[in-house]
């Protein structure tokens, strides 16, 4: 990524939301607003990370990056014999959950996705529903063996899920069933489906990735955050360019990368799902739009799936 991305990218997290809170969220209960000068880019009510740092009048920038780290802690158990999916739902969301649950599981990529875990005896997948989260969701609490190898995580759903649109920029999936200027506005269960789908990414790809990695970026983040915003924001500081190449990129670099991996599961999901409604075309039409406007380096991901790239509305 270049530094001109990096940089306005770290603002975006950064000055945005300390410099104009007031335009994008509502003053009574926090959620974002489609401010002026921004139109579709931020959408109401989404979050997989609390800002709440950045509303709250003492502005703490590197807690963003260190709720990164506290997702991905490393946390050694042995490795479990008798695991599988953990269903942690209050009676009160059991009804709500079981209808995105459900939208989820007719699918055949939602079912070989839920299947991967329900049937792992080695591995302990928790998902819960939470008042915490509101319409967004999170996967953190992951767990290893002493072999480095992904043991176990919690997925946490808010108790709107089936609400509320992430932004374009690095939700370029999930913004696409939100209406823009047509009258297709695709929420409800289609919505949570694709944010179970989203989630169960990040599971996905931690499981794969290395854990000596992992635990080398969490260390180095929040001195890389510490450094930047002690220099005058100077992404060339030889300190920073040695700690990026460390780590595999800067911290916001490693952060879009791992919810661009999710999106492309949460994509194979409503390629499914959705391949036969009369919305299908306007949904990946607005996929390859925001890609092309907010990810470009991020493009092959997708189309690196036939059942995407030949997709006739994929063009």
């Amino acid at each position: 990524m270049n530094l001109l991305r990096f940089v306005s990218s770290f603002l975006l997290v950064f000055l945005i939301f300390v410099a104009s809170p007031k335009y994008l969220y509502s003053s009574d209960a926090g959620i974002r607003t489609n401010p002026a000068d921004y139109n579709n880019v931020w959408l109401n009510g989404y979050h997989e990370f609390d800002y709440s740092p950045f509303i709250s009048g003492s502005p703490d920038t590197t807690e963003f990056f260190e709720s990164m780290a506290d997702d991905m802690r490393m946390v050694v158990v042995k490795t479990p014999t008798d695991g599988g999916i953990r269903e942690n739902i209050p009676e009160k969301y059991r009804y709500r959950y079981e209808k995105w649950k459900t939208e989820f599981l007719n699918t055949d990529f939602g079912r070989r996705q839920w299947e991967k875990y329900a049937n792992n005896k080695q591995f302990i997948l928790t998902v819960e529903v939470t008042d915490k989260k509101g319409k967004g969701a999170g996967t953190d609490r992951y767990l290893w063996n002493d072999e480095g190898q992904l043991v176990g995580a919690t997925i946490s759903f808010g108790d709107q899920l089936q609400d509320g649109y992430p932004n374009p920029i690095y939700y370029p999936v999930m913004n696409s069933l939100s209406s823009g200027d047509t009258y297709y506005s695709i929420g409800g269960t289609i919505l949570a489906a694709a944010k179970i789908s989203h989630e169960i990414g990040h599971v996905n790809q931690t499981s794969s990735a290395s854990a000596a990695t992992l635990q080398l970026q969490n260390k180095l983040m929040p001195v890389y955050t510490s450094i930047f915003l002690k220099n005058g924001y100077n992404v060339n500081d030889k300190r920073l360019v040695d700690l990026a190449t460390q780590m595999g990129g800067t911290p916001i670099e490693i952060w879009e990368s791992r919810e661009y991996w999710s999106e492309v599961n949460a994509m194979l999901l409503l390629k499914e799902r959705i391949n036969k409604e009369n919305f299908y075309c306007f949904v990946f039409n607005k996929i390859r739009r925001n890609l092309e406007t907010y990810a470009k380096d991020y493009e092959s991901r997708f189309d690196q799936h036939s059942e995407i790239s030949d997709s006739p509305c994929w063009k």
